[in-house]
């Protein structure tokens, strides 16, 4: 290898800077204590000069060791490895200290470093972008999807949040010291259709997995369309909030249908057979003109995974300036990414990953994720009370302990349907709150129109648990 060779990113002329990766390294060894600091923002592949990886490894090396980092340390390291050579010898060292800007500009120069390798990164990824367009072989969608998916990635890397002192994430909260110490004045979660779960959990959070859970035929699609669409309702006095739901088991078409009848309270089964009235074609032909004035938007691709509906939801956020709330029916249908199924050894690992990335998916957006998902048939076989509990989650542990909430849809009318007085009863059993209270809240359900609502007192009874995660719930 030649003494100095040309680096690749100046020879393309990439964006680069010679003297600020200079500095960063100089500064490190006038001061080793700044190498966390550095270390902290900055990897070896941030560099553009292969050297100066080089360089920051042994450094890395040789704090790790808990040795000081200085010019004789890391000479010794580098012939150590028989790198010296290849970084220019002892004078290439003894130069990167010296003539050095003030030390306290080091921030100033890891973000030059930085903002320097982010941009290279956007344009080897265009690049690759490009040959597999060239190269062909792929269904259009998947391209576009793991394009989009790539560049937002890089965006991602920028968007890393650090540790915070109490001083700055006072002085950074929206409204300031005196909002901070007033509940009254924060932000309130977004409000769902159902009065007693807001007051449980104050609303649907951002950053939040909500998981829904239930056995089949409980209802637990209906409950997330209600709250879906009671979000993105464009209503006078409540502008809607743009929706994604992404629908694995129903299609658009019926999801739409279903969604209908309930806005209209038409039958849906009369809706089917075509035997409606006047009074109920007005009310559907009103509640069609309202969803297509909403903000709901509904995908039922059957391959959905996690990188598409990341992608779909970033797109929708950008053309919206904004986006409320995600919807995922159900967990145990997404798919795994392109390639990923072959990291698992069994289902559960592949569902522990997808819940644990809807989890980063609802921080990363800022945005609440509701989760519908499958149990077990232990509610099933269990005598007596059938209602679930947390270890009824369906293929995975994880799904309790990535989600913020967890709430399970229980109507005992399925179990002893002679009961007249069970009879469109139901019950949204919080048995998870990270930070609130566990309980048992009752709702009515109208089977004809497959929808939930509050009961007439808009009250219904509330057995509540007061604690937070590690509160059991009284069912």
């Amino acid at each position: 290898m030649p003494a100095n060779p040309i680096p690749v990113a100046i020879e393309r002329n990439l964006p680069t800077s010679i003297e600020a990766e200079r500095c960063v390294l100089g500064s490190i060894l006038l001061d080793d204590s700044l190498f966390p600091q550095v270390a902290g923002r900055l990897q070896p592949v941030d560099f553009a000069i292969e050297k100066h990886r080089r360089i920051f490894l042994r450094m890395e090396d040789l704090h790790r060791r808990g040795v000081a980092i200085e010019d004789l340390t890391l000479v010794e390291e580098l012939s150590r490895l028989d790198q010296l050579a290849s970084c220019d010898g002892v004078a290439y060292i003894a130069s990167l200290s010296e003539g050095m800007p003030r030390l306290s500009s080091i921030d100033d120069y890891v973000k030059i470093v930085k903002d320097k390798a982010l941009l290279r990164q956007l344009i080897h990824t265009a690049d690759n972008i490009v040959t597999r367009s060239i190269e062909g072989g792929q269904q259009i969608d998947e391209v576009l999807n793991e394009a989009e998916s790539a560049i937002l990635k890089v965006g991602d890397a920028q968007l890393r949040s650090e540790l915070a002192s109490p001083r700055q994430i006072v002085e950074g909260f929206a409204g300031g010291v005196e909002e901070f110490l007033d509940p009254g004045k924060r932000v309130a979660g977004l409000s769902t259709p159902f009065v007693k779960f807001d007051e449980m959990t104050t609303g649907l959070r951002e950053g939040e997995l909500i998981v829904i859970a239930a056995r089949p035929s409980m209802g637990k699609t209906a409950l997330a369309l209600n709250i879906a669409w009671h979000v993105a309702d464009d209503l006078p006095d409540k502008p809607g909030e743009p929706v994604a739901v992404f629908s694995l088991e129903m299609s658009k078409e019926s999801l739409l249908t279903r969604l209908l009848c309930a806005i209209a309270k038409v039958d849906s089964h009369r809706f089917r057979g075509g035997y409606l009235g006047q009074d109920e074609r007005s009310r559907l032909r009103l509640a069609l003109d309202r969803l297509v004035a909403s903000k709901l938007f509904i995908d039922d691709s059957a391959d959905t995974n996690l990188m598409n509906i990341s992608a779909k939801c970033r797109r929708l956020r950008a053309e919206h300036r904004r986006l409320g709330l995600i919807v995922v029916d159900y967990l145990q249908l997404m798919a795994p990414e392109s390639g990923e199924k072959r990291r698992f050894d069994n289902r559960t690992q592949e569902i522990s990953a997808l819940s644990r990335g809807l989890k980063l998916l609802a921080n990363s957006l800022k945005v609440p994720v509701i989760a519908l998902s499958q149990l077990s048939r232990a509610p099933e076989t269990r005598p007596g009370d059938h209602r679930p509990q947390l270890s009824d989650l369906r293929d995975s542990g994880s799904i309790e302990q990535d989600a913020d909430v967890v709430g399970f849809i229980f109507r005992e009318e399925v179990y002893k349907p002679d009961r007249e007085d069970l009879r469109g009863v139901a019950e949204l059993l919080v048995a998870k709150q990270r930070n609130g209270p566990t309980g048992r809240i009752k709702l009515a359900f109208l089977n004809k129109y497959v929808k939930f609502e509050n009961l007439a007192d808009d009250i219904g009874d509330l057995d509540e648990e007061v604690g937070g995660e590690e509160s059991t719930p009284p069912f």
